[in-house]
């Protein structure tokens, strides 16, 4: 049997295992870096461009479920994770450049998958997966647009800047993290007044024009776009912080900059800001500021992030991007398996598409697209109907939310306890009595862990017949 993937993202790296380890040939296309969007600066497959966070990893939320689900399915992404993992408190971060060292390992010496240096303009006559990623461009954006119409769209994301530790001023700042579960972050409080004078300077900074900013990135002043622009539009879970700081002077008080849980080793007490650094690589050399991702010009990020304590003379290694991503609009042209439609049918029984462009955002969500993809795609080879997955997990609710949401208001959207069938009250819990965050939270791992085995007990059944 044999199989072609378009992109080496996480999406296309999860799919290519996926296929060979159940016995597939991959032929996996890549371009870097033969040809470099400007959203990345190497040619290892899976590499990290915004931030080096994969997000909560605690098992009862939603983003732990959702990984969770992953690991029990032998995902490579999440092996390569908890593989380069750095501390970060609750959430699951990598050292960026060894988990990519790792993925691009993994992948290039898998007997079964053929890893092609080359942009490909056309998709393949195989069985296939696209997961080119949202900064698809050239003629595998046009072939997409042809198959799906005009249901490309796209929205704006950003990166936030990384800083060297060693330009830090750790005398401004102190160790810890949130509600004293480790000493993970380095954070920088902030006085009513200094906050005040930050929140001013932050909405009032030049920014790069968004219409200077094609589909990869790029400033230019040609109308190059393979989807139609929605002016103006971000993804609300990756606001630039100077969006979110114009929706009002408290909002990043409430947001990334919120200091709840977070009192100063010596007063005792909570600043009235405060602004985090988490480690970016293993050696902790490197440090990003979370929640920063911005669009202000470059001098304007150096000018006006130095005015965060311990910043002053900060080494900005990486500054803060913005970039186009595409997508399409699932509930008009994706079906429950991720197979294009058109004039509501099947473009392919064969054909599939992977990561954010299906409309699911988010690293863990972009991987768990394409370990679906592979899956769904298998079946198929094998002759047999893709399986339909439980909506009780996470992978099924995000699948589920894809299919459900609305089309003319449809957005990007991560794993969350919104997307989930809402849980029943268990046995023994009067009418009148609420079920606790903490009982509820378990109530819906265990649940998604149930279906999930009897997914995984009929999938062993399915293949053992054959």
């Amino acid at each position: 049997m044999n199989s072609a993937v378009i992109g080496g993202g996480l999406a296309g790296s999860e799919a290519a295992w996926q296929l060979a380890e159940r016995g597939v040939s991959v032929k996996l296309f890549e371009m870097r870096p033969v040809r470099m969007p400007p959203a990345h600066s190497t040619g290892n497959l899976g590499e990290l461009v915004c931030s080096n966070s994969l997000g909560a990893d605690r098992p009862t939320s939603p983003a732990g479920i959702l990984k969770q689900e992953l690991r029990r399915l032998g995902s490579l992404i999440m092996r390569c994770a908890d593989m380069s993992r750095v501390p970060a408190g609750r959430a699951l971060a990598v050292d960026r450049d060894l988990f990519s060292s790792l993925v691009t390992r993994e992948i290039s010496r898998h007997p079964n998958i053929e890893l092609i240096r080359s942009e490909t303009d056309v998709i393949p006559d195989l069985p296939a997966i696209v997961a080119a990623g949202p900064l698809m461009a050239g003629g595998i954006a046009d072939a997409v647009r042809e198959i799906v119409g005009e249901g490309c769209l796209s929205f704006f994301d950003a990166a936030a800047p990384i800083t060297t530790l060693e330009s830090i001023d750790t005398d401004r700042a102190y160790m810890a993290s949130r509600y004293g579960e480790g000493s993970d972050y380095i954070n920088c409080p902030m006085d009513r007044e200094l906050y005040e004078a930050f929140w001013w300077e932050l909405v009032n900074a030049e920014r790069v024009p968004l219409r200077d900013i094609d589909r990869e990135g790029r400033a230019s002043d040609e109308k190059t776009d393979t989807c139609p622009e929605v002016p103006g539009r971000f993804f609300e879970g990756c606001l630039p912080i100077e969006v979110m700081a114009e929706r009002g002077i408290d909002t990043l008080r409430f947001g990334p900059m919120r200091p709840v849980g977070l009192p100063h080793p010596s007063t005792g007490r909570e600043p009235y800001a405060v602004v985090q650094l988490r480690r970016d690589n293993a050696e902790g050399t490197l440090y990003n500021i979370v929640g920063f991702q911005t669009n202000l010009k470059w001098p304007e990020q150096e000018r006006v992030f130095r005015m965060i304590p311990a910043l002053e003379k900060a080494e900005f290694v990486r500054k803060g991007v913005m970039h186009r991503n595409s997508f399409v609009c699932a509930p008009r042209v994706l079906d429950c398996h991720l197979r294009p439609v058109k004039n509501q049918k099947t473009v392919r029984l064969d054909l599939h598409l992977a990561g954010q462009i299906t409309g699911v955002e988010g690293y863990v969500e972009s991987s768990a697209t394409g370990l679906v993809a592979a899956i769904q795609l298998f079946h198929t080879l094998k002759g047999d109907e893709p399986p339909r997955w439980p909506d009780e997990t996470a992978i099924g609710s995000l699948l589920n939310y894809l299919q459900s949401a609305e089309a003319g208001t449809f957005q990007p959207m991560n794993v969350n306890i919104g997307i989930f069938p809402k849980i029943e009250t268990p046995p023994g819990h009067g009418r009148r009595k609420k079920i606790g965050k903490p009982e509820r939270s378990m109530l819906y791992a265990e649940r998604s862990r149930e279906a999930l085995e009897k997914f995984l007990e009929r999938e062993t059944a399915v293949l053992t017949r054959r």
